[in-house]
């Protein structure tokens, strides 16, 4: 792509997720949706590849019905109380909006485009889908979160936790894999969104950083299915290594940087006396942890055959190199200064 028309579509990105970000007009938060919306698009389609106009127009079909709905919710809004505000929402036009941005964001049930589309673009516009387009979506959720409906949210988050750990067990496609691993981590933030927002902040903050140092490190190693990062431990040991406990980070497992929002939701839950929730999802989580398990398997104790045992052959990108070990350290080691991040939300 022109580097040129590149620049502007990631400016376009970042000033629309800033107006979102700053509005406190419903107006003006759609409209920096909308820039998000369309500055993505040419990014998906900038390989001229059948499938990723496909994931185009998947994807931007599901985000105008959802931005559609989130104008129709906050029109009925202005025309029930007489105000734009974003604080100040009555409960029926809430629902629909709520459901318009947890459209946006890819929850259970309404998923059904984040796997497809996330197979069909390339690695680096699937960690922009996965990471920053999620931020002006939550932000408005956190925003409205004293007025979001409790079973809603407790619904939509239980399943995704479930459709998260159920889709992606029988993938071989990493890129769906991760779609599927994005729709549960959403389901543990939604859960807890109207219990505790800034947990549901703290959890989000590190579902970027894992899944962005996850993208990278597929990226670093030119990973796209199972297969091809089963052959990547004789190429690149090193960062093989950190890819699988990368894996385990996101799995949640102690002392790793996933564990920290799992353990602090799950205590928040049993402090809200929603013990029951709390199993559930936990054990719900377990589908999730099967398959992070078995990638991580794949990853370090299998070697397909033929493959050289020297590190003669690399295959590495060496472009993403510098900030794959930076987002990797984050991704991994971030648990001992929990507390101290905490203060801050």
């Amino acid at each position: 792509m022109n580097p040129l028309a590149l620049t502007i579509f990631l400016l376009s990105l970042a000033i629309g997720t800033t107006i979102t970000l700053s509005s406190y007009h419903w107006l003006l938060a759609w409209v920096g949706l909308e820039i998000n919306t369309l500055a993505i698009i040419p990014l998906m389609t900038k390989i001229p590849h059948p499938r990723a106009i496909e994931a185009a127009t998947k994807y931007f079909l599901t985000q105008a019905a959802a931005s559609a709905l989130l104008l129709f919710s906050s029109l009925i809004n202005a025309w029930q109380t007489g105000e734009w505000n974003i604080d100040s929402i009555s409960h029926l036009p809430m629902n629909a909006l709520s459901i318009a941005l947890m459209m946006k964001l890819g929850l259970a049930p309404l998923h059904f485009w984040m796997p497809e589309v996330l197979q069909g673009i390339s690695l680096s516009t699937g960690l922009i889908l996965s990471t920053w387009q999620k931020i002006a979506p939550m932000t408005l959720l956190l925003q409205t979160s004293h007025l979001i409906n409790l079973d809603l949210t407790i619904i939509l988050g239980f399943t995704s936790i479930l459709v998260g750990g159920w889709g992606g067990i029988g993938q071989t496609q990493l890129r769906k894999i991760m779609a599927f691993s994005s729709i549960g981590h959403l389901g543990w933030m939604i859960v807890v969104l109207k219990f505790n927002p800034s947990l549901t902040l703290f959890n989000f903050i590190f579902y970027v950083i894992m899944t962005a140092s996850m993208f990278f490190s597929l990226m670093t190693i030119s990973a796209t299915k199972m297969s091809e990062i089963s052959a990547s431990w004789s190429k690149t040991p090193t960062l093989t290594t950190s890819t699988l406990l990368i894996l385990l980070s996101l799995a949640g497992l102690p002392p790793l940087t996933g564990f920290a929002p799992k353990l602090l939701i799950s205590l928040e839950l049993v402090k809200q006396n929603a013990t029951l929730l709390a199993a559930l999802i936990m054990l719900a989580s377990l589908l999730a942890l099967f398959f992070y398990l078995r990638l991580t398997y794949v990853v370090s104790l299998t070697l397909p055959p033929n493959s050289p045992n020297s590190l003669s052959s690399w295959r590495t990108s060496t472009k993403t190199l510098p900030i794959t070990a930076i987002v990797n350290t984050l991704a991994l080691i971030l648990l001992p200064i929990t507390p101290t991040l905490l203060i801050f939300l």
